[in-house]
């Protein structure tokens, strides 16, 4: 009934945007605006992947909307010029178009859709016309590319290492007729993230003009890109169109417990088995781009092997066989994305900073960095003659495009909005207001942290607080629209919401990163106390004595060891996907280098770096109110973590409920699951925090 009930709210919800969109706004400008909810969440339109034309003068992209009734996200392609005008749509099919890649004469794009009933390219003109079909193969595509001039595309199939498609989907059919359902496996991995394995890899596929794809890395047991959440930024094409630079993790069978990732070089004709350009580095190596000129690859790398969380730099190497050297290597933050400037003089580059994810200009000459946009989350950045385009979103707004033109010194760069598709959404619901703010945390060291008011803040009122805690625990709750933990939801339903970026957390340099290591329930407990005193003592509208606290993954995690080292403070608690032994946990999980290097070792080798901050050894001082959230696909933080701790609840008699997902993995991603999620996640807050 209660899913029933949230479909109809939804659909009449939807539609009433959908209105006030094709009405120019006046119905939303009619219409009596209302407290934010997981409802304007689910209605808001995601943009992603901007691919910037030849010419610099468009930008495709791609708009995820969601689907009430088939319970998903669909997704489909847009354009916008790169001076904000001419936003138009450019496929509506029920199916989902992605991964937009123009041709290089800028008169047609190659996509990705499922509109034939399996994941292929396809080809339209922006001009106007139907798409075209260009690839009919046997099994899924993905992660397409298309070289520069032209004349060959690149994308991944899973395939059975030395097999062809056609023959691997022989093989799926020959196993799917199979009578016995059981699976042998003889090393590692056999199941990561939400998937069980079954043998296949990603591999990279080089299709000419004529002719059928190659599988470049015919013989390799390796993916590209690196799965689950890698993707064609993993991938690129030589200048000269004649091979690819793709970064695989290669290791046999210390997979599980190996971050090698390195850049190979692969001829497109797969006449030469993939040659390693990495060899030196252990560590993590990925995103290859090519400089404009073609004489310089790019790529960010790793230092340190088994630290999924270590810094990446930006490295030079001069292409094919020369030398290669870190750019900006003082320059104390880690970058996720880059692209160079059209003159071949500088690099962008995203990374996470100070509680947001900024842009910045680097110069390759003397390596000095400029902030070219600070505060926000940039999500995308793709150059665009002297501009680079790039998506943005806050507290406050999902992502929408932007153009800036990067100041060559101190002054302010120029931002132009190329997108606002979200107006009329954001108009019609109340948010609330936002700041940032900071204190002494642990060793009296600046720890930072953001405040989020109630939608309908009055002053003079004091309102109950919803105290999230991150995960990672190498993460941050910044300045950014999330779709799983906003914590809008929060204000919208009367609570102000605290968040704090405790030791550990990125974007505040790699020491503080570091500091974590064998310390999980010591610093960052120490900073979200001190966090939380602190903006009880800023914001006297924040009533300290109704707050409930709740966190996912390491968020999960220090939800029960707060139940058993801070048991006193709040009104109730909300684990979603934590752990509660930290000693099984290793034995559960499918990556081990994550639980060996911030414990130090494996639990038969270092037994206290695991019992030292193990939640399941402070049970016995449980006494909280909690909620229980698990997913039964999570592979990495394993269900029955989730039913441990509920287990331990209900038989000390603690007041306790479980919300389980047997469809989802560590995140919740199904529209009605999110529905259902922040439903039972508010009404427990209410029970316990707003008396």
């Amino acid at each position: 009934m209660r899913t029933t009930i949230s479909f109809k709210r939804g659909m009449v919800f939807l539609a009433v945007l959908w209105l006030a969109a094709v009405c120019g706004g006046s119905t939303a400008a009619a219409a009596p605006r209302h407290p934010f909810s997981v409802d304007d969440m689910l209605a808001m339109d995601r943009i992603s992947d901007p691919q910037v034309s030849p010419d610099a003068a468009h930008v495709a992209f791609v708009v995820r909307q969601t689907d009430l009734e088939a319970n998903r996200g669909r997704t489909d392609l847009w354009l916008v010029s790169t001076d904000g005008t001419s936003l138009r749509r450019l496929t509506s099919h029920v199916e989902s178009d992605s991964n937009p890649r123009w041709a290089p004469d800028g008169k047609a794009l190659w996509f990705v859709s499922s509109r034939s009933g399996s994941s292929q390219i396809w080809k339209i003109r922006v001009d106007g016309g139907e798409a075209e079909q260009v690839t009919d193969e046997p099994l899924d595509v993905a992660n397409l590319i298309a070289s520069p001039d032209g004349k060959s595309l690149a994308y991944t199939m899973e395939v059975f290492p030395g097999s062809t498609p056609q023959e691997t989907k022989e093989k799926l059919d020959e196993i799917e007729q199979r009578q016995a359902s059981g699976r042998i496996y003889e090393k590692l991995v056999v199941r990561h993230w939400d998937t069980w394995k079954d043998g296949r890899r990603a591999h990279l596929f080089v299709r000419p003009a004529s002719g059928a794809a190659v599988d470049v890395m015919r013989d390799m047991d390796a993916d590209t890109p690196s799965v689950p959440f890698g993707g064609p930024e993993e991938i690129t094409f030589t200048p000269d169109s004649k091979g690819v630079v793709f970064s695989a993790r290669n290791v046999g069978r210390k997979e599980a417990w190996s971050t090698d990732f390195d850049l190979y070089f692969a001829p497109a004709d797969g006449a030469q088995a993939p040659r390693c350009l990495t060899e030196d580095n252990e560590a993590w190596d990925t995103h290859p781009v090519f400089s404009p000129d073609g004489k310089t690859l790019a790529y960010l790398a790793m230092s340190r092997p088994g630290y999924e969380s270590d810094q990446f730099r930006i490295v030079l190497r001069r292409w094919p066989q020369g030398p290669k050297r870190v750019l900006a290597e003082s320059w104390d933050r880690s970058p996720s994305a880059i692209c160079w400037s059209a003159d071949g003089k500088r690099i962008y580059a995203r990374a996470t900073n100070t509680g947001h994810r900024s842009l910045f200009s680097i110069d390759l000459k003397n390596g000095s960095v400029l902030t070219v946009v600070k505060h926000g989350a940039v999500h995308a950045l793709a150059a665009a003659g002297d501009r680079i385009v790039y998506s943005l979103s806050t507290l406050r707004s999902p992502a929408e495009l932007y153009a800036v033109s990067p100041a060559r010194d101190r002054r302010a760069a120029v931002v132009t909005k190329l997108t606002d598709i979200n107006a009329d959404k954001l108009a019609a619901a109340r948010m609330g207001e936002y700041e940032q703010f900071n204190f002494l945390g642990w060793n009296d060291e600046i720890v930072y942290g953001y405040v989020v008011k109630p939608a309908d803040f009055k002053p003079g009122k004091k309102y109950p607080v919803a105290f999230l805690i991150h995960g990672g625990p190498q993460g941050s709750f910044g300045n950014s629209f999330h779709y799983r933990w906003n914590p809008q939801a929060y204000a919208g339903a009367g609570y102000a919401a605290v968040m704090i970026d405790f030791h550990g957390s990125t974007g505040y340099g790699q020491a503080f990163c570091d500091s974590i290591r064998g310390d999980w329930g010591g610093k960052p407990l120490v900073d979200l106390q001190k966090g939380l005193a602190a903006a009880l003592q800023r914001y006297p509208w924040l009533d300290g004595d109704r707050v409930g606290a709740l966190g996912a993954s390491f968020g999960g995690y220090m939800i029960n060891w707060i139940a058993g080292n801070w048991p006193d403070r709040f009104r109730c608690l909300i684990n979603h996907d934590g752990n509660i032994d930290e000693r099984m946990a290793w034995f559960d999980t499918e990556e081990l280098w994550f639980p060996e290097w911030d414990h130090g070792g494996t639990p038969w080798e270092n037994p206290d770096g695991y019992e030292k901050h193990n939640p399941v050894n402070f049970v016995k001082n449980w006494k909280t109110p909690m909620l229980v959230i698990h997913g039964g696909q999570d592979f990495r933080v394993v269900d029955t973590q989730g039913l441990g701790t509920f287990n331990a609840l209900q038989r000390r008699g603690i007041p306790s409920k479980l919300l389980y997902f047997p469809d989802e993995n560590h995140w919740v991603l199904k529209p009605h699951n999110s529905i259902l999620w922040h439903e039972t996640v508010i009404g427990w807050l209410d029970r316990w925090v707003k008396p």
